[in-house]
This record gives structure tokens, C-alpha cells and sequence, in this order.
């Protein structure tokens, strides 16, 4: 049984007549006859009674005709209700990104999106590092925000943010006062490290030359615990410049640039490459490009099919 044998029998009992429901369902008498014979079959009962030229309802007919029209308006209101849909999607997407970067890179993000969508919830699933990129993997996220690099072949990895590592002090430190740290320069000072993550890694790394002089006093997973402890005179700690431009713009902190070389951090938007993306996906990310975009937003818009108007 299908929709089409809905349709033709609704359309024979609508005009009393297998010929006429025929025509208006562009085929052969024959062809409208076999149907009938078809869902009679199925059903293992007649669905109309013949005396000559005209036809009636048997009494499975009638019961087979009140469900078919109930099927077929259901029909119609999925068919409605996606189109809806299209217009003004709704629904919810979930986005895997850490703390700081949704309080400081995010915001503005959401908050156009929101203006867009407005029936579409956001839901944000606090993740770090590697869980970001496996929330998105396991469907478990529809995107995620992560720091760069990603190397997996089935993500689409978008850069949509750049920044600097810097070593942040409390005021009037003497560190403060330098354009530039070297790592042997924080050989007998108190260090908050990130607990985990790339930066760590890369922090490590940088302080590899001098890692038996150094004093880790604390690993914390916390950007806002980082600021803060380091406000209190707890130590000296490493943050993304645009994790801590506030404190460092009211004086609360001060930031210093890493050498000899300064450590860029670039943060990506991570999504499967194979997954359908719905209107309300697409408009993501066109609104994350649009707002925290990186130079790669003309590319990306038209990959997905979407132009920058």
C-alpha cells in the first residue's frame, strides 16, 4: 500500500467513477482498476460493490476511505510543516566549545544568530581540547569551537580567530615593564599553568630549555581562576589576549609577549564534513563567519552555498 493507491481510491469515490478518477489521475482505466484489485488484495476484503455503471462503498471501503483521507492530510501537514521550516527553522543545535571562548570570542556570535533564529535553541555543551573535536565526531555537537590544529580527514576545519599567547602579571610587576619574556626570564617565579590542551603542550615546549628551574605552583583548568590568581599576587600565568583584554585594559593585569617569537594561537569551527547541514546549521555558520571570521569566509560560503549577502 503507498500514498498514489490513497490518492486513486479517494479520487474514485470523490467522482463516483473509475473512468473520470482516470483522468484525473492521468492514467488508464485498467491501470486505476489494477490498484483497487491491489489494496483489496492487501487489505483481504472488497472496498467497492458494482451494479452496472454505478459503484458504492462496501462497508471496508467506507472504514478504508476515513483513514486514507486522515493519511493523506497528514501528509499534507508534514509536507506544510517542512516547508515551514525552510522559512523559519527551528529546532536546536549544540555547540562544543570551552568557557573562554564562549565569554570571549562567542558573544557576538550568538547573540546575531539569536536575531536570525530566533526559534532555534543553542545549546552549549561545555567541552576542552580532544572532547571538542569527539563531541563533533560522535554527532554528539553539531559544532565546535577548538584551537587549531585539527588533523581529521572527516572534519571541515575553518579558521575563525587568531590571537596571542602572552605571559600575564599582576600590576607594577617587573616582568610587566618588558616588550618581551624569554623563558629564562621566569626562572625563580611562582607559575599557574593550564591544566591541559594545546597551549600547555606548546607552554611546554617554550619552557623546555629551563623546565628544571622553573615552579609550577598550581594547574588550573580555569581561565577566570587564572586571571584571578594572578591578580591576588598568586603567581604568573599564560593567557590568550583576547581571554584577558578587559583586565588588561582597566590595569588589573598586564600582558607580555612571549620570545623569541611570539605564540600564535588560532582557534577553528569544526564540523563533520559529511553531515546534512539544515537552514539553521548553514546560518551558523555564515553568522560565525560574518562576526569572527578569519579571511577564509568567501571560500567557505560558497563551498556550503551560501553568498556573503
Amino acid at each position: 500500500m503507498d500514498l498514489d493507491q490513497l490518492h486513486t481510491f479517494l479520487e474514485i469515490v470523490r467522482l463516483k467513477s473509475f473512468s473520470k478518477a482516470a483522468q484525473t489521475c492521468f492514467r488508464t482505466q485498467p491501470a486505476i482498476s489494477a490498484q483497487v484489485r491491489q489494496l483489496e488484495q492487501e487489505l483481504k476484503a472488497p472496498l467497492f460493490e458494482r451494479f452496472g455503471s454505478k459503484i458504492t462503498l462496501t462497508p471496508a471501503g467506507r472504514i478504508f476511505g476515513e483513514y486514507a483521507a486522515r493519511i493523506l492530510d497528514l501528509r499534507r501537514q508534514l509536507q506544510d510543516s517542512i516547508n515551514e521550516l525552510e522559512q523559519n527553522p527551528r529546532g536546536s543545535l549544540v555547540i562544543a566549545a570551552n568557557e573562554a571562548t564562549c565569554i570571549h570570542v562567542l558573544p557576538r556570535v550568538f547573540g546575531e544568530y539569536k536575531k536570525l533564529f530566533p526559534a532555534v535553541q543553542l545549546l552549549v555543551d561545555r567541552s576542552y581540547g580532544a572532547r571538542v573535536v569527539e563531541a563533533v565526531l560522535d554527532n554528539t555537537a553539531d559544532f565546535g569551537f577548538t584551537q587549531l590544529p585539527v588533523e581529521e580527514k572527516r572534519l571541515q576545519v575553518v579558521v575563525i580567530h587568531r590571537d596571542e599567547v602572552c605571559l600575564i602579571v599582576p600590576p607594577r610587576h617587573p616582568l610587566g615593564k618588558r616588550k618581551s619574556v624569554r623563558a629564562g626570564d621566569l626562572v625563580g617565579q611562582l607559575l599557574l599553568m593550564p591544566k591541559q590542551g594545546t597551549t600547555r603542550t606548546r607552554l611546554d615546549h617554550w619552557l623546555e630549555l629551563v623546565e628544571d628551574q622553573i615552579s609550577v605552583s598550581m594547574e588550573l583548568d580555569s581561565t577566570e581562576m587564572m586571571k584571578r590568581f594572578v591578580v591576588a599576587g598568586l603567581g604568573l600565568s599564560f593567557l590568550a589576549a583576547s581571554n584577558c583584554r578587559e583586565e588588561v585594559e582597566s590595569g588589573r593585569l598586564e600582558a607580555v609577549s612571549l620570545a623569541p617569537e611570539p605564540m600564535i594561537r588560532r582557534l577553528g569551527l569544526v564540523y563533520r564534513k559529511d553531515k546534512a547541514l539544515s537552514k539553521a546549521a548553514l546560518g551558523f555558520i555564515q553568522v560565525t563567519l560574518a562576526h569572527v571570521g578569519d579571511g577564509q569566509e568567501a571560500a567557505v560560503l560558497a563551498g556550503i552555498g551560501l553568498s556573503e549577502g
